[in-house]
């Protein structure tokens, strides 16, 4: 029953879409007709301007390092972290509260392994490997979603090459999947050569 409860709270919290709150909030604009249309940090930073953006990332994080603390210290279940956290990452990408029209998994899965590392114990190389790597890439490329691909196959080989909980290495291995799928457009970009670079680093 508890691991019920954690996987309804987990998605119900990740399904809040800070998003649009603040697009429409503070800004009068709702940032899924803009952009790509993605309710996620970086097309919020595109489209109404770095503030809201970071802002956005945030908030976005620490809705699922809230879902693993609570299911860390209110659940006895060995896979409750892993199951409220992979929750709270579904329900960022399809919000109940947005049309299941949400983000693309990436703050949601740094917010995981935040949790993990502030909540539950592991090492602070779980939250700072993967993201090294994300702005080393970025640096190299300038590919938001290359670097956003690459630092959650580094989270997942890091985290299951440590000797993690099982369950914690199947909810980063999914983590890592549906990043991918929820990237698979930018893929096909990437491929053609017409992905959209950064230009500020």
């Amino acid at each position: 029953m508890e691991l019920i409860l954690i996987s309804l709270t987990g998605y119900l919290i990740g399904s809040i879409p800070f998003a649009y709150v603040i697009g429409k909030l503070f800004y009068r604009t709702d940032v899924r007709e803009h952009g790509s249309g993605n309710l996620g940090g970086s097309n919020t930073g595109r489209v109404l301007g770095k503030k809201a953006g970071v802002t956005v990332m945030t908030l976005d994080l620490l809705k699922v390092t809230l879902v693993v603390c609570l299911a860390g210290r209110l659940c006895t279940h060995p896979g409750a972290v892993a199951l409220g956290g992979l929750s709270a990452g579904l329900g960022h990408c399809y919000p109940v509260f947005a049309q299941f029209r949400g983000g693309k998994a990436v703050a949601a899965m740094y917010g995981f392994l935040f949790g993990l590392w502030i909540f539950v114990g592991y090492s602070p190389l779980t939250f700072f490997l993967p993201l090294v790597t994300f702005l080393t890439i970025l640096f190299l490329f300038k590919i938001v979603s290359l670097s956003s691909m690459v630092s959650a196959l580094a989270a997942a080989i890091y985290v299951c090459s440590a000797g993690s909980q099982p369950s914690v290495m199947v909810a980063i291995a999914a983590f890592a999947a549906l990043i991918f799928i929820r990237h698979r457009t930018n893929i096909r970009r990437i491929l053609c050569g017409r992905e959209n670079k950064i230009h500020w680093m």
